[in-house]
């Protein structure tokens, strides 16, 4: 259960689900340092909430912006008690027409942001012996589909790095939070996405086709970001919050599938599988 005067300090404010959340957690009473490259966008929220929100501009592929952004976050509040490493966008492309520029831009952007705020402040947390980190993953960080390759890429890295670093920070009274959205009705799908150039015509059926869909989508997704947002907050006060959170319907009857058909196959090719040991007694 969080102080009712926590921080939060959340990546990627200015739209989405980050948005969703920083209205969420001031709205609950908490106070939050909100980062964005463009943070004239949340004017209306500073202009609201006062002094129980700062906002910072941050590009969190600036590895080198990313100390002096959160030590101004302690230096106005304190600490922070959660990060919300939120900022991230998506890429459409086969794997065979992804750019190697655009590719890098990701995971710099998905995945190496959050291992530099990670490092900036896991230190202060375990200090203090208390602290939740919350990586926002996707329902794309559990299968992937084509045409989004190299985001389930960045999402799986993002997966396995906060399962490990919640085995390592149990011990020390820290938390991790794995949040897995699925469809939301954010810009992910839109004007947020980004889509390789180069277009393979033997590859229409599959990526092609799902770059059309995943387009199609953006304005009609079923899950809602506030809504979206409460649930992270309910999850993180949990008297045992879980490891992974799902956001949506179609997302857990997604998960059940996946995970269904992992069973099977491991059940199905279980006694060749164990053919790899040396026999028994070797």
């Amino acid at each position: 259960m969080l102080d009712a005067n926590a921080v939060w300090l959340v990546t990627g404010s200015s739209s989405g689900l980050g948005l969703a959340l920083a209205n969420a957690v001031l709205d609950a009473g908490y106070r939050a340092v909100l980062t964005a490259r463009e943070p004239g966008r949340l004017e209306a929220l500073q202009a609201k909430h006062g002094d129980r929100v700062r906002v910072l501009r941050l590009d969190v592929t600036d590895a080198a912006a990313i100390v002096p952004a959160v030590r101004e976050a302690e230096a106005a509040f304190g600490q922070v008690d959660v990060l919300v490493n939120n900022a991230g966008y998506g890429y459409l492309a086969a794997v065979e027409e992804g750019s190697d520029d655009e590719v890098r831009k990701l995971f710099e952007t998905n995945v190496f942001s959050v291992v530099n705020m990670l490092r900036a402040v896991l230190p202060a947390m375990r200090q203090r012996k208390a602290g939740t980190v919350i990586n926002i993953s996707s329902l794309g960080g559990l299968l992937a589909l084509p045409a989004t390759g190299y985001y389930h890429a960045t999402k799986y890295a993002i997966e396995a790095l906060s399962e490990s670093l919640a085995l390592e920070a149990a011990p020390l009274g820290l938390h991790v939070l794995i949040v897995e959205p699925g469809a939301l009705r954010t810009a992910w799908a839109g004007s947020s996405m980004a889509e390789s150039g180069c277009v393979i015509a033997d590859y229409a059926p599959t990526a092609g086709k799902r770059r059309e869909t995943t387009k199609a989508s953006s304005g009609k997704q079923p899950g809602d970001p506030a809504r979206a947002a409460q649930a992270i907050i309910e999850a993180v006060n949990a008297t045992e919050p879980p490891l992974r959170l799902l956001l949506g319907a179609s997302a857990v009857d997604v998960a059940r599938e996946r995970f269904s058909t992992l069973k099977k196959n491991a059940e199905q090719w279980a006694w060749l599988s164990k053919t790899a040991d040396f026999p028994e007694g070797e």
